[in-house]
């Protein structure tokens, strides 16, 4: 059984390098699936857990771009953050 969205991140509270990566890469393993609610945790996690949740975004590629775009639109405190990791995706692809 795949560990949740929330079980992952809460994982990484204490988490070493080492392990961030791991659930960082268990993240992007669960596919495209995670990344509306990826976007809703980012806007609401600190710390660690945002960073990993925004690099999830940006490896997951294109598909986060259309759910930043919508919480951007919805949420403007959010909207740089949005604005930042679309350009990473973009970059990315270029």
């Amino acid at each position: 059984m795949m560990q949740s969205v929330n079980e992952i991140l809460s994982k990484l509270e204490n988490a070493d390098n080492v392990t961030k990566n791991k659930l960082e890469n268990q993240l992007v393993s669960i596919g495209t699936s995670v990344v509306p609610q990826l976007v809703d945790q980012l806007q609401v996690v600190r710390g660690v857990k945002r960073g990993v949740v925004a690099m999830t975004l940006i490896r997951l590629g294109d598909v986060s771009v259309r759910y930043l775009e919508k919480a951007a639109h919805e949420n403007k405190d959010f909207e740089w953050v949005a604005e930042y990791l679309i350009r990473e995706i973009k970059g990315q692809a270029a």
